[in-house]
């Protein structure tokens, strides 16, 4: 079911708000923040078997330093050339240009079901609410993907500070996520 007008006029301006101010960032604070997300990811993540994270864009929250700080064995999305169901491929620390621009594993590909190996899932997002609604940049990716995590999976997402808020606009398909990460903050359980 897709979002209503107003749900998609409000998710498009709230995007447009966080791209401006994350495109603004200081190179400085985005390795701080990075450093700082990477620590508690690592940290708090420490004996996990298996976790599905992401490598994240220069404008993101842990560019640099994820998917490396994660433990155990790490799955990361890998876009399709046309759709929007992610496949998975296993991180052995060789990254290549993917749609978007996006860097992704080289490795054998693995089906969208294999999510359902990792006990966390760390996601990107622009903004997580304090009922754990994640926005993301629009393309459903995400939603779609999440449908095949365990029900006993942590689903974190990792964010810059002011990008946790009181509510995001949501719709019928948007995932929740458990937990968020942000620099200042940490690890922040959610209802």
């Amino acid at each position: 079911m897709p979002d209503s007008r107003a749900v998609t006029s409000s998710k498009a301006a709230l995007r447009t708000a966080v791209l401006g101010t994350r495109a603004a960032r200081s190179p400085a604070e985005r390795a701080a923040a990075a450093d700082a997300v990477a620590g508690v990811l690592s940290a708090r993540l420490a004996g996990v078997a298996v976790v599905a994270g992401y490598v994240p864009a220069p404008e993101e929250p842990g560019h640099g330093r994820l998917p490396d700080a994660l433990p155990g064995r790490v799955l990361l999305p890998v876009v399709p050339a046309s759709g929007r169901a992610l496949s998975w491929a296993e991180h052995t620390g060789l990254l290549a240009p993917g749609r978007f621009g996006l860097r992704e594993p080289t490795g054998p590909r693995l089906p969208p079901a294999a999510l359902a190996t990792a006990d966390v899932v760390v996601v990107p997002a622009l903004a997580v609410a304090a009922d754990g609604t994640r926005l993301g940049r629009g393309g459903g990716f995400y939603d779609r993907a999440l449908v095949h995590a365990r029900a006993d999976a942590v689903l974190v997402a990792v964010v810059f500070d002011e990008e946790l808020l009181p509510a995001v606009p949501t719709g019928p398909h948007d995932r929740r996520v458990t937990a968020v990460v942000t620099p200042s903050a940490g690890w922040r359980q959610l209802p």
